[in-house]
């Protein structure tokens, strides 16, 4: 009998070991803090169709500003459409409640993408339909738009199906450039062109979709690679700097900078013979080091989702938008 409890006790020890080992390697076990999924958030009305939450943005009152594409889907084999969203497709989240403060945008929006938020509060889209960047002030007065409408094109006043905008504090941008194209490009503060950089492919400085962009505390200009499932660092005249690439990262869907800690944090998704795995939200000290880890690694007890794109607001709490579940989900940090 004792030399069966012995047999049980080592298998026990084996496989404790061996989960560990799992978890280390995958980037769940960490000294990072501790994140816990909020119940019953965001708190919508009755009836309300999100629709694809395809960016994510944090204003100055450190509320989510969310686009979303309400009842229109992302077309599979067929042309884009061309007609405008007739209801909003943004809101502004009450952080802690999760309730809606103010919607606008109705028909304008043709295929909703990305959002960022300035630090002058002014909203940032891209519409993969319009084919345009545009800039509105907080409640949602047009302010500048870039590109050719419902135009694509691959210079300095087309854009094809871009992704995301990431705003320097002069006021210049960087469109990452996107589904057709494999370009980053740099416009000044007023909206003129001033240069490019990429091409499509795996090797440094080029990209296969370049899903989400963003600046660090150098101005480096941090691009999510999808479909190389890396992160490019550039400086701001697009020279390439290094990539951060790990055998455990999957599409690598979007990231966003934190100046309080300089921390990025990003999500990716994977699939296996298209079945959804899954997406992680991943959080990178500046030198690329993955420092903590959760979602479909472990340390997460929510549905399998597919992250389109991440916000972090000034309490380090974690916002991502999943167009599998057509949701929005809020991580409190609740240690260290």
């Amino acid at each position: 009998m004792l030399k069966m409890v012995g047999y049980a006790f080592a298998l026990i020890s084996v496989l404790f070991q061996a989960c560990k080992n799992t978890r280390e390697k995958s980037g769940v076990a960490n000294s990072g803090a501790v994140y816990r999924l909020v119940p019953n958030w965001p708190q919508l009305p009755k009836g309300f169709v999100l629709g694809n939450p395809s960016g994510i943005g944090i204003d100055t009152n450190q509320n989510p500003v969310v686009f979303y594409r309400g009842r229109r889907t992302w077309p599979a084999l067929w042309p884009m459409p061309s007609s405008p969203i007739k209801q909003n497709t943004i809101i502004v989240l009450d952080r802690q409640s999760g309730k809606i403060i103010k919607s606008w945008g109705a028909g304008i929006f043709v295929m909703p993408h990305g959002l960022t938020v300035d630090r002058q509060n002014n909203v940032w889209v891209t519409d993969c339909g319009l084919q345009q960047v545009l800039k509105f002030n907080s409640n949602g007065k047009l302010l500048m738009r870039v590109g050719t409408a419902n135009e694509p094109g691959n210079d300095s006043v087309h854009f094809n199906r871009p992704t995301n905008v990431a705003v320097a504090d002069d006021g210049s941008f960087y469109v990452s450039d996107g589904y057709r194209n494999s370009r980053v490009a740099k416009f000044s503060a007023q909206g003129k062109f001033l240069f490019q950089w990429g091409a499509k492919g795996s090797s440094a400085g080029q990209f296969n979709i370049p899903h989400g962009v963003v600046l660090d505390e150098k101005d480096h200009v941090l691009v999510a690679d999808r479909e190389n499932s890396r992160i490019e660092v550039f400086d701001t005249t697009g020279k390439f700097l290094k990539e951060w690439k790990n055998e455990n990262f999957g599409k690598m869907y979007a990231l966003v900078f934190n100046r309080g800690n300089n921390t990025i944090t990003a999500v990716d998704y994977i699939t296996s013979f298209a079945i959804p795995k899954g997406s992680d939200v991943i959080i990178l000290d500046t030198a690329g080091n993955i420092v903590n880890r959760f979602g479909r690694s472990g340390g997460y007890n929510g549905p399998v989702c597919r992250y389109h794109t991440v916000a972090v607001d000034d309490d380090a709490n974690i916002y991502t938008g999943d167009i599998l579940n057509n949701t929005i989900q809020k991580f409190e940090r609740v240690s260290p």
